[in-house]
């Protein structure tokens, strides 16, 4: 990776945490997962910002809900893998009208070598517009901040249930290495 691509990776990363500054958020809910690593680490940092990791994407849920009806703001990030896990727990978001905004990593599409990534990575948008979450996409680094930054408008302003997919191409390559 050369230097450039370098600092396009590590300044959309940085914008979705000022994005989350901005915009208020009291508690970051994620389940562990390296492509969003950069964001949990600067939310342990952070004075103000209380990161909250759960071992299940659906507990996850639970929690911003939680939070909300607790006067905080939160979001929750995941990876694709843990979307099937929600559906059922998203019904809660629906019925209770509660905003809601996640930032899921995906798996199971460019260069993935787990098979078993690749049937959830291709039913993820799917899986969120069936429970009436509406899906964004980020493509590129240069997309990040736009398409963050409107997606938490629409949750937060807008009162919606939002996902924003950051494509595995943005998050690199992941390699098995077999000892």
């Amino acid at each position: 990776m050369d230097v450039i691509e370098q600092t396009l990776q590590h300044s959309w990363k940085d914008e979705i945490f000022d994005i989350f500054k901005r915009g208020g958020v009291d508690q970051l809910v994620y389940v562990p997962d390296a492509g969003h690593s950069q964001v949990i680490k600067k939310a342990w940092a952070d004075e103000v910002m209380t990161p909250v990791p759960v071992t299940t994407e659906e507990d996850g849920v639970a929690v911003v809900c939680g939070s909300w009806l607790g006067g905080k703001r939160a979001v929750l990030l995941m990876q694709s893998s843990g979307v099937g896990n929600c559906v059922n727990m998203l019904s809660l978001i629906k019925n209770c009208q509660f905003p809601f905004f996640c930032l899921v990593t995906m798996r199971g599409e460019w260069a993935e070598f787990n098979q078993w990534q690749t049937p959830m990575g291709s039913a993820t948008q799917q899986a969120f517009e069936m429970m009436g979450v509406n899906v964004l996409r980020a493509d590129t680094p240069q997309s990040v901040p736009d398409v963050v930054s409107a997606g938490f408008d629409a949750a937060f302003v807008g009162g919606d249930a939002v996902a924003v997919l950051l494509s595995q191409s943005l998050i690199g390559r992941k390699k098995w290495d077999a000892k």
